[in-house]
């Protein structure tokens, strides 16, 4: 049986249906019952997510890499689609009732998913890459050890240990948010009630529209200029785009029932050329529809990624506002004062300050940018710019005075004491002392010294300490 990844491409290269209608197929239970958590068991709204999940797979099927974890992939996009359907005052008021009631339950023995459902997958998206990977393929992808393992480059027994360290970081997220049930029984109780079977025919519906709008909508406007707003319009913008995509999604199934029913009068060769030409106008007319429809999904998509951007950014100026206000101050000197030039070891000490205060900032865009990158740290400092505040922007000494030194992905290394980045070159001041700034792994800047006065001095020792080589580094 062809795998997954597999399909994909094939689908991604020739638009072939029979590959795109098999990964559908596969996938849908657990697209479907991840959408039927997070909308409260609302079968309409879950059918909806999917399609809409699903529409999405077909339209960027060719930027996807070829070694995504598709389980993975569609997950997540299955709980950024049901956010924006259930994103209103109601909805909201109703989860918090849910949560307080869950916190009511004393009841240990109980292992029913209801007890948890409602925060399931946003606990399950607040693991590490790995950890994610490994439930989602051993219960809602179904796949026995073996599979598991497979699927993750390692053996059947390692995969058991990491599905059950996974399970054990599930079990304290879920705790934290009141459910009551065992480690042992949140397993059970995943391997048994963690997918529900779509509807009858449901598939076949979605991958109908899916591929209709993947292979007949196209962009029917130009780029428009950028206009600024605030993060309040941003939010008012997206919601209003939701609502459009909500209709695009109504629309997309039509299209795809009229299209069948076209082909099975075809098929039949029975004189009813008349109704044919009915059911072709309407379908033409469906299809119109969608393609208007194209920019406001589009649009849809820009305003999410500037969401995500701009939360962290958030992040990041809630711990440095106050530091900022000083590298302001320290801006000036860190660019035109060269280390030599100080004279006082409290000039020193102001200078070593601003470039602590600097490292860190972006040490923060690194992780900002990991974040969006499945993990994966900047190959260069170009492309972590975008997630600096604007008061780093303006210091421009990044490209000559440092350097990354590590390029892997930070899952591997988080919260370690490791270099990522350090200044190119050491630099001497009063008392024949010599300096360097590291960029630290778990977000701190490192600034180290040596009291060689003859030489340069040496941070081999130290650096050999903290440095994970990397094939091709």
């Amino acid at each position: 049986m062809m795998d997954s990844n597999t399909l994909l491409s094939q689908y991604a290269r020739t638009g072939s249906e029979s590959a795109f209608r098999e990964l559908v197929s596969r996938y849908i239970d657990l697209v479907y019952s991840t959408a039927f958590r997070l909308v409260d068991g609302d079968v309409e709204s879950a059918q909806d997510v999917a399609q809409t999940v699903f529409v999405a797979l077909a339209d960027q099927a060719k930027t996807l890499p070829k070694d995504v974890m598709l389980g993975g992939w569609l997950h997540l996009r299955t709980r950024f689609a049901a956010g924006k359907l259930m994103r209103t005052e109601r909805r909201r008021q109703l989860r918090e009732r849910q949560a307080a009631e869950m916190n009511a339950i004393q009841d240990h023995s109980e292992s029913n998913l209801a007890q948890f459902a409602p925060v399931l997958d946003e606990a399950i998206g607040q693991l590490d890459a790995e950890d994610r990977t490994a439930i989602l393929l051993r219960f809602f992808e179904r796949k026995d050890f073996r599979g598991v393992g497979d699927a993750l480059g390692s053996s059947e027994d390692a995969a058991r240990k990491r599905v059950d360290r996974a399970l054990e970081k599930l079990h304290v997220l879920l705790k934290h948010r009141g459910a009551t049930l065992s480690a042992a029984a949140l397993g059970t109780a995943l391997a048994t009630e963690a997918v529900t079977g779509a509807p009858a025919g449901l598939a076949a519906t979605i991958s109908s529209a899916a591929i209709l709008a993947g292979t007949t909508i196209t962009s029917t406007v130009t780029a428009t200029k950028a206009i600024a707003m605030t993060t309040l319009q941003k939010t008012l913008v997206t919601a209003t785009v939701a609502i459009l995509a909500g209709a695009g999604i109504y629309e997309a199934r039509q299209a795809a029932q009229l299209h069948n029913q076209v082909q099975t009068l075809q098929q039949q060769q029975a004189p009813l050329g008349e109704q044919i030409q009915i059911l072709s106008r309407a379908f033409e007319d469906a299809t119109n529809q969608l393609a208007a429809l194209r920019q406001d999904n589009e649009r849809l998509n820009r305003n999410s990624a500037d969401l995500l951007r701009l939360r962290s950014e958030v992040g990041a100026l809630h711990q440095q506002t106050n530091e900022l206000a000083k590298l302001r101050e320290k801006k000036a000197e860190l660019r035109q004062t060269s280390p030599e030039e100080a004279q006082t070891e409290p000039q020193i000490m102001e200078l070593v300050r601003a470039k602590d205060l600097y490292v860190r900032a972006w040490l923060q865009a690194f992780l900002a940018y990991a974040h969006e990158h499945q993990g994966q740290c900047p190959e260069s400092f170009q492309q972590a710019t975008s997630y600096l505040p604007e008061s780093i922007k303006a210091i421009s000494a990044t490209a000559d005075q440092f350097e990354i030194v590590y390029r892997g992905s930070l899952d591997a290394i988080k919260d370690q004491d490791i270099i990522v980045l350090r200044e190119k070159t050491l630099w001497q001041y009063i008392g024949g002392k010599w300096g360097r700034m590291y960029g630290m792994a778990d977000g701190r800047a490192q600034y180290c010294s040596s009291s060689d006065k003859t030489a340069t001095g040496s941070f081999d020792d130290y650096e050999k300490q903290h440095i994970i080589p990397l094939a091709g580094q």
